[in-house]
């Protein structure tokens, strides 16, 4: 049994590590967590550095034999996981059933929300960020299952206006997923391939915010993104564009590169509070959010994007935050123990 993985080359690598070393390292205390990545992922995220680093916090890392019973398995403290498909969603939501001491890196019911664009950015308009330095806004979308070419009507219905951000509805870990366009005019709708999610494209500066997110940790990096477009170029552009991704190392900005205006990061308060939100409503505790700042204006952001377990490699110091996540994990299990204990004792 082999699920589809989250990456373009979706194959799977195993260690070395056999269940005697595991039994007889959770014996002496350790936070073993097994995980189950493509060879991709794996290697973007279990660079050398995070692995000596959690060697030295008696933190051991163990591949998911995706062949074997899960439950045979381990035994694990954790669990971290980045794969789709509906087999493999079943298998760890019945491993979670079946051991509820395991913390599960995310629930697969929390992840399946964002792997929509239709249900990802529901609800984020509402949410309770008073007194937090800012708005929180979501672009105006719609969603087109089927025929693009009768959609025009649709999209002036709805109250769309171009430029528009085109979408694949499901982000199913293919690269195709995440090819994004921009369609200037309503003949250029043609030319797209539903299902899809339309975005009206709001003017940012050219600079897109990705705020990554471990537990309750943080991390904001400035990114380049498209330029603004102007009456003018709406005016005389027409077609399809295809965006560049963004989410490349190359395409990091340094703020001495920008406008001040437009490099200022988001105020901490807001980010807080959109997290602490976004938190608690996915149950997620692995993701990031794209965010734009609404051009001439200070404290006007949009939430354009929701990702689960995203490329942490980009992320400045991110074995260091990892480390310290997974030690407090320890520590919370460890205080659950005691908790019981002493009540049994009592």
């Amino acid at each position: 049994m082999v699920p589809q993985g989250n990456e373009t080359d979706g194959e799977m690598v195993l260690d070395t590590t056999t269940f005697e070393q595991v039994q007889q390292q959770h014996q002496q205390n350790k936070l073993v967590i097994g995980y189950a990545l493509t060879s991709k992922k794996k290697k973007s995220f279990l660079q050398p550095k995070l692995e000596v680093l959690a060697r030295k916090k008696g933190i051991f890392f163990v591949s998911i034999d995706q062949d074997k019973p899960l439950s045979e398995q381990g035994p694990f403290d954790v669990v971290l996981h980045k794969l789709l498909g509906n087999e493999w969603h079943e298998v760890i939501e019945d491993f979670e059933q079946k051991h509820p001491e395991v913390t599960v890196l995310d629930p697969p019911r929390a992840i399946q929300r964002i792997y929509n664009r239709q249900s990802m950015l529901q609800g984020i308009a509402d949410l309770n960020l008073a007194d937090c330095d800012g708005m929180i806004c979501v672009p105006k979308q719609m969603v087109v299952l089927k025929d693009t070419t009768s959609s025009a009507d649709e999209v002036a219905e709805a109250g769309l206006k171009f430029p528009l951000v085109a979408k694949p509805l499901l982000v199913d870990g293919t690269a195709k997923s995440h090819q994004l366009f921009l369609a200037y005019d309503r003949l250029s709708l043609a030319e797209l391939e539903p299902p899809l999610v339309l975005q009206e494209f709001v003017n940012h500066g050219g600079v897109l915010f990705k705020v990554f997110v471990v537990g309750d940790v943080i991390k904001v990096v400035r990114r380049f993104s498209l330029p603004n477009v102007s009456n003018c170029e709406k005016a005389k552009v027409a077609g399809v564009f295809q965006f560049p991704r963004v989410s490349s190392a190359a395409a990091s900005v340094d703020k001495s590169d920008l406008d001040p205006r437009v490099a200022e990061l988001p105020p901490k308060p807001l980010l807080e509070g959109l997290v602490r939100e976004l938190r608690n409503r996915l149950g997620l505790r692995l993701f990031n959010i794209d965010i734009i700042r609404e051009h001439g204006s200070t404290d006007v952001f949009y939430v354009i994007d929701i990702n689960y377990f995203p490329g942490y490699g980009k992320m400045p110091d991110y074995e260091q935050v990892f480390i310290d996540f997974f030690v407090n994990l320890a520590q919370a299990k460890h205080n659950k123990r005691q908790s019981v204990k002493s009540g049994i004792e009592m």
